[in-house]
């Protein structure tokens, strides 16, 4: 789908990236063309997040790998959920301890609630505590129009994308309630907001998101628990490839008023604010790190 404001700005058609597809999801960062920077170049830490430790779903690549990076390098120890792509989390849970911190990878299919609590459970037999929960992992699959979605097609995009969120989250919040501070963010799209004619039920998954963070933000803003979402728009990640045909993929970003896709790490300083103190008025609340669209709701 064009960009809403496609019109202004930098925005540009023109090939960003050579063609290229992936024919699994969420696809795997080793094949991609080129790769994704993860981490902010001469980035330095300031301690923001010293002692705490982050659970974060999809964590072997794209934003989640990003988002691990910049918790260590703010002091974090970091557990990494992942559906299947061996390699890419071993990669991650290695940089993760060349910052210096430690990390754990662990195969779980999100979408099952048993997988969720024995994740949790996982966390806390390794690290002691569980600090910040961050819901990041989905999945997406076009279709031209609504009577090309089937049933399995729809159950299982909700099944990763919104009842994970909440089984995890389940199973997190009796440890998150014994962490001073505790955070929580979720990842929605911009697509909830703008709407995706290709991506209809992705995007209602990700509006389901924002209503989920909204709602959940006031059920435990008394317990001093914050929750918050991020909101990216086009970021080149494994699931672009491994979503569109190659022409798609090598004009991706480039109708955005900075007239291209953003990298992973330009979305992990959201994920860091968000579960530092520095966000500590914050609840209920979506950033959009999505390349100048201006979006409102």
């Amino acid at each position: 789908m064009a960009n809403k404001s496609s019109k202004t700005g930098a925005s540009s058609d023109t090939e960003q990236r050579p063609p290229q597809h992936q024919d699994t999801q969420p696809g795997r960062e080793a094949l991609m063309r080129p790769a994704p920077v993860h981490e902010q170049p001469g980035a330095r830490g300031a301690g923001r997040l010293e002692g705490k430790v982050a659970l974060i779903t999809g964590g072997d690549s794209g934003i989640g790998r990003a988002t691990a990076y910049a918790f260590a390098r703010e002091g974090a120890d970091v557990m990494i959920l992942y559906l299947e792509e061996d390699q890419d989390a071993r990669d991650t849970a290695a940089r993760v301890e060349e910052l210096g911190r430690r990390c754990e990878i662990r195969r779980a299919d999100v979408g099952d609630e048993s997988a969720c609590r024995e994740a949790v459970a996982a966390t806390m037999e390794r690290f002691g505590r569980l600090d910040i929960l961050v819901n990041n992992a989905a999945e997406q699959h076009p279709r031209e129009s609504l009577l090309d979605i089937t049933e399995s097609q729809l159950v299982a995009t909700f099944r990763t994308n919104v009842f994970a969120q909440f089984y995890l989250t389940k199973a997190a919040l009796p440890h998150l309630r014994k962490s001073k501070g505790a955070s929580i963010i979720n990842t929605t799209s911009v697509t909830a907001y703008r709407g995706s004619p290709g991506l209809l039920d992705y995007s209602a998954t990700k509006g389901a998101v924002v209503a989920f963070t909204r709602s959940l933000s006031q059920q435990l803003a008394e317990e001093g628990i914050r929750v918050n979402a991020v909101a990216p728009g086009p970021i080149w990640t494994p699931l672009i490839p491994a979503t569109f045909p190659p022409d798609e993929v090598a004009s991706f970003g480039s109708d955005t008023p900075l007239g291209r896709a953003g990298e992973p790490w330009e979305c992990a300083g959201c994920f860091v604010f968000l579960a530092s103190e520095e966000s500590s008025y914050m609840t209920g609340q979506t950033l959009h790190p999505n390349g100048g669209e201006i979006i409102n709701g």
